[in-house]
């Protein structure tokens, strides 16, 4: 089986290599992919791509990453009309192909106002209206940002693992504004490409209950087969 390779801003085979020579804890070396101002720079570029050419940008993980959120969440049969919030939502084209599955109470945030626009400018060109979009530290959450029954994050967990600044404190702070803006009971799908399935629920062991792997692509690094992104289903309790 060959490396079929990371999606941008994956840390896991530098942590592979770092681990494999050294008895190093789990965190990851600071990166600008953990900055708001590398995210402001990468939407400004992405938002004039876009006016320029009608180029959405950038689909973390790539677009099989939405269709397996997709399939889950119709094979769960979940209501339409579930509360959804997407947690770090960037370009928005998530929140658009939920939209057009035919998913009507979608919320995204995103703590980059150009990520906002963008994502406002390409709902409006492909005429999805409903989305509610705003700029939102999800760190720190207002009364709004409350009683989702459902969050999804795919990679903002990963970004705020690379912050240069108080990375540990942050997750903290993630799991705290999760647990606030999540029913009890409501369903957290998380999609990362720097943790592992046992790292991630140890993260939220805390106020959480894992429920199921989703199945991702495989890679090869060091003579070992694993998965190049982990996806998981979290239940609040």
């Amino acid at each position: 089986m060959e490396d079929i390779g990371y999606p941008h801003g994956c840390e896991r085979q530098e942590k592979a290599v770092a681990q494999s020579q050294s008895s190093s804890n789990d965190e990851f070396q600071p990166s600008k992919l953990g900055t708001k101002e590398y995210w402001d720079h990468a939407y400004e570029r992405e938002l004039q791509s876009f006016y320029d050419s009608g180029d959405v940008g950038e689909i973390w993980f790539g677009e099989e990453s939405m269709d397996r959120i997709i399939t889950w969440l119709e094979m769960q049969k979940i209501s339409k009309d579930v509360a959804l919030l997407d947690i770090g939502t960037g370009n928005g084209v998530f929140l658009i192909e939920l939209a057009k599955s035919g998913f009507t109470n979608l919320t995204g945030i995103d703590n980059s106002s150009t990520a906002v626009e963008l994502a406002k400018a390409i709902a409006e060109k492909e005429e999805v209206m409903s989305l509610k979009l705003q700029v939102a530290d999800f760190l720190h959450p207002f009364p709004k940002l409350s009683q989702y029954d459902i969050c999804i994050d795919k990679g903002t967990f990963d970004a705020i693992s690379l912050s240069p600044d108080h990375p540990a404190e942050k997750r903290s702070l993630y799991q705290q504004s999760l647990h606030s803006v999540l029913k009890e009971g409501g369903m957290f799908l998380i999609t990362s490409c720097n943790w592992t399935k046992e790292e991630l629920v140890n993260h939220f062991s805390e106020g959480f209950e894992m429920l199921q792997e989703l199945p991702t692509p495989k890679f090869q690094f060091g003579g070992k087969i694993g998965n190049s992104v982990t996806a998981l289903v979290f239940r609040r309790k």
